[in-house]
């Protein structure tokens, strides 16, 4: 209880690693040589997309599946787990991110499964709120004075818990327990998650280059869960983890809140104006209007379309300095403004296609599995960890290269198969959507991984009470 309280930060410790005048180059090198290598692990899924697609028929130990958990069929369990969290944000206030989002829809879930979960983070507007204690689910806000989780803080509630009864286990999202904190923890996995991802992996491989022996970091986390199989790809074959200490879990949202309803997308569209007869096609993009989500890159395509196809009308949901230049395009763009969490359905109900211009490889988009759920196409960049996870095959929509030609190439192919083959594309989402990412099956997933982390039996797959 005397610990000086200390921010959860993982600079300071990762300038250790390596000189600071190498480590422009290092970094450079390390992007380089990734992107060839995420490159070629793509080509080499193009030739059978859709074994990704629906269960399989599994058997043996769950720590060697080389796919994601997703695909497989739990059953239930009358064993009841423990489990600490810890997590940057929870969502609270209007408009959350993704992480807080994920974050929420996967400890409830596992909270009314009977599982008693204690979740140690900040809430995502940084303004003060009072701890959350509902039913098997008890969220501790312990942050410092810039609003990020206190490290000592948490670690001292933590603690507290722990010595009452043990903790099964411990998990981190996106690495918000820091490595120095993690190796103190015996049972620990950790949930890597796009940016956090990225930033990791840039510092990571310095450390690789100045150690070839190994990476001291990794050694602070028991396993390791992706949330796409690039990820794990890159962990196993870049990194050198074990395979068995690296796990794919895929993202899934509440498909009871995103669901298909044309009547709610009907009015949605009624209520800001879209004339059904003058817009042939409308497109959606939603999430912060910031540089790194593509917004450059969209303006300047959109901009180029509209001048050659007037009846196309972009739908843009979120807030941020992108959506007063969006403006600027005419009455073909309606900027919306940040939605409501019970908005985003209707919002894509009233698209036909959603675009997400992301120039960040790594991450797994909710707002995609969102508008898959309410039988929209996707348009979206082809990095390998969506075209490996997400957009399987055209079927399920259209990629493009992260710049303005290609991407100008895709709205246009877009406009040429027109509502009809959207429709189509997106009844073929919704089913998969249903099959890979949702709550429920993220939720099993997760509660297999720690019951198998707890005890070597629930490792076999398939148990006598799975389906």
């Amino acid at each position: 209880m005397g610990l000086k309280h200390q921010t959860c930060r993982t600079s300071s410790s990762s300038a250790n690693l390596l000189s600071t005048r190498f480590s422009t180059i290092l970094t450079t090198l390390a992007f380089l040589f990734t992107s060839i290598f995420m490159f070629i692990s793509s080509l080499g899924r193009q030739h059978q997309p859709l074994s990704f697609a629906g269960q399989t028929s599994y058997i043996g130990d769950l720590r060697d599946a080389r796919f994601p958990w997703n695909k497989l069929c739990f059953g239930p369990t009358s064993e009841r787990l423990k489990l600490a969290v810890f997590s940057k944000t929870w969502p609270a206030g209007a408009a959350p991110g993704g992480m807080e989002r994920h974050a929420s829809t996967l400890y409830h879930a596992l909270a009314v499964r009977g599982h008693e979960i204690h979740v140690f983070t900040v809430p995502s507007d940084r303004k003060q709120h009072s701890d959350i204690h509902d039913g098997n689910l008890h969220v501790y806000f312990a942050a410092n004075d810039h609003g990020s989780v206190n490290c000592s803080l948490a670690f001292e509630i933590f603690n507290k818990i722990d010595r009452n009864e043990a903790f099964d286990y411990v998990h981190t999202e996106s690495v918000s327990l820091p490595h120095w904190r993690a190796k103190m923890v015996p049972n620990l996995a950790v949930t890597w998650h796009g940016i956090w991802y990225e930033i990791m992996h840039s510092k990571l491989f310095e450390a690789l280059f100045s150690n070839p022996n190994g990476i001291r970091f990794f050694s602070s986390y028991k396993q390791h869960i992706c949330i796409s199989n690039s990820a794990s790809e890159v962990l196993v074959n870049i990194y050198q983890l074990p395979q068995r200490n690296v796990h794919v879990i895929l993202n899934g949202v509440d498909n009871t809140k995103f669901v298909q309803d044309p009547e709610v997308g009907a009015r949605f569209r009624r209520r800001y104006g879209i004339s059904v007869e003058r817009s042939n096609v409308v497109m959606g993009v939603a999430g912060r209007l910031v540089r790194d989500k593509g917004h450059p890159l969209l303006y300047e395509s959109f901009s180029l379309i509209t001048k050659r196809y007037p009846g196309v009308c972009l739908l843009v949901a979120g807030a941020g300095p992108w959506g007063r230049r969006y403006a600027e395009l005419g009455p073909n763009v309606k900027v919306l403004g940040a939605l409501e969490p019970s908005e985003l359905s209707e919002f894509y109900n009233a698209i036909d296609v959603f675009v997400n211009p992301t120039l960040r490889p790594q991450g797994l988009d909710l707002t995609l599995i969102e508008a898959m759920h309410c039988g929209k196409p996707v348009l979206t960049p082809n990095y390998p960890s969506i075209v490996g996870t997400v957009v399987i095959s055209d079927e399920y929509g259209y990629t493009f290269s992260p710049n303005v030609k290609s991407l100008v190439e895709a709205l246009e192919m877009v406009i040429t198969d027109g509502p009809h083959v959207l429709r189509k594309k997106g009844t073929a989402c919704k089913e998969y959507a249903i099959s890979m990412f949702t709550a429920a099956k993220m939720a099993l997933a997760y509660e297999r991984f720690f019951l198998c982390m707890k005890n070597n039996i629930y490792c076999q797959y398939p148990l006598p009470t799975d389906c």
